[in-house]
């Protein structure tokens, strides 16, 4: 065979090589342009629908894949910042209902005595003292409610410092003991002679013990019980705040710590619970960099956990 017969035949298979090359990027790229125009059509459906869907395009091509998983994490992102935010509209919603209630019944209360002691012309020291003491109520409940949103939008500053908690618990159920003792509830209190020291705040741990053992007599009163258990290991202290009533059914464990959960029977004359108390705890432990958690077996135990990070030195 000739030299140039041999060079004809080598600069033949070359342009055909070359011709090959350029179909497959052809195709590739005609293929290429076609997923990315269906995964633009497809993203512009979910925006328009704000439907939760998700990308499905099938590719053979590595990078498009990766393309995909990304947007599909971002859109599973969108959706969940959606799912959120609509959340947060419903307990909005719930809580400027629930606050409305809550103020309405003391103010009409408030009212209708002043409007007794103005038709009896002379001032019923009795009809007074009820309405001063609802007047406080509107106030506590005004006060927890601006108290949670200073927590919730970070405008509450908490100094951190070393607590004993042993005398936090002997200070917080002392204050307890008479309405205790008034309701014959029975008081069951361990608190270990060792000193046990967390990272804590004094005002915000008495917040969080004050509102867990409130919660505890007005939905524990069936029980006619209250417990006070102080323990520790390496890395925790945990305080118990038990009681024997109607508890919490596990469905609502969780929601218990919502803002403004309250259960039905909280708005009767005798437990006037806003629902408030339990968030400020919960929030408050959170920013000590501890949590509070609860356990609930109805009639049996219900437990609030208070759990803060130790101080061994």
């Amino acid at each position: 065979m000739s030299d140039s017969m041999i060079i004809f035949l080598l600069s033949a298979g070359i342009l055909a090589l070359i011709g090959v090359i350029i179909y497959q990027q052809y195709v590739f790229r005609s293929g290429f342009r076609k997923e990315v125009k269906e995964i633009s059509k497809k993203l512009e459906e979910i925006s328009d629908s704000g439907s939760d869907e998700k990308v499905m395009v099938f590719t053979g091509h590595s990078s498009m894949k990766e393309l995909l998983l990304q947007i599909n994490r971002l859109l599973m992102d969108c959706q969940k910042a959606k799912a959120d935010f609509r959340r947060a509209e419903i307990s909005s919603k719930k809580m400027l209902s629930n606050v409305s209630h809550d103020i309405k019944t003391p103010m009409t209360v408030i009212l209708g005595y002043l409007e007794i002691i103005r038709l009896n012309g002379d001032p019923d020291q009795v009809m007074l003292k009820k309405v001063e003491a609802k007047a406080h109520r509107v106030m506590e409940l005004i006060n927890q409610f601006f108290s949670l949103a200073k927590l919730e939008a970070g405008d509450t500053d908490i100094e951190l410092s070393r607590i004993n908690i042993n005398e936090a618990c002997r200070e917080n159920i002392l204050d307890f003991y008479e309405l205790l003792t008034q309701k014959d509830f029975k008081i069951d209190i361990e608190i270990p002679e060792e000193s046990l020291y967390a990272q804590a705040n004094q005002d915000a741990l008495q917040r969080i013990l004050f509102n867990l053992i409130s919660n505890a007599i007005r939905y524990g009163a069936d029980g006619k019980y209250l417990g006070l258990f102080l323990h520790g290991d390496e890395e925790f202290v945990y305080i118990d705040v038990a009681d024997r009533g109607k508890g919490i059914e596990k469905a609502y464990a969780d929601t218990v710590f919502e803002r403004l959960y309250t259960m039905e029977d909280s708005r009767s004359r005798d437990m006037q619970g806003n629902g408030l108390g339990l968030t400020i705890a919960k929030n408050l432990a959170q920013q000590l960099g501890g949590d509070v958690t609860l356990v609930s077996d109805p009639y049996v135990k219900t437990v609030f956990t208070i759990k803060l990070k130790r101080i061994t030195y």
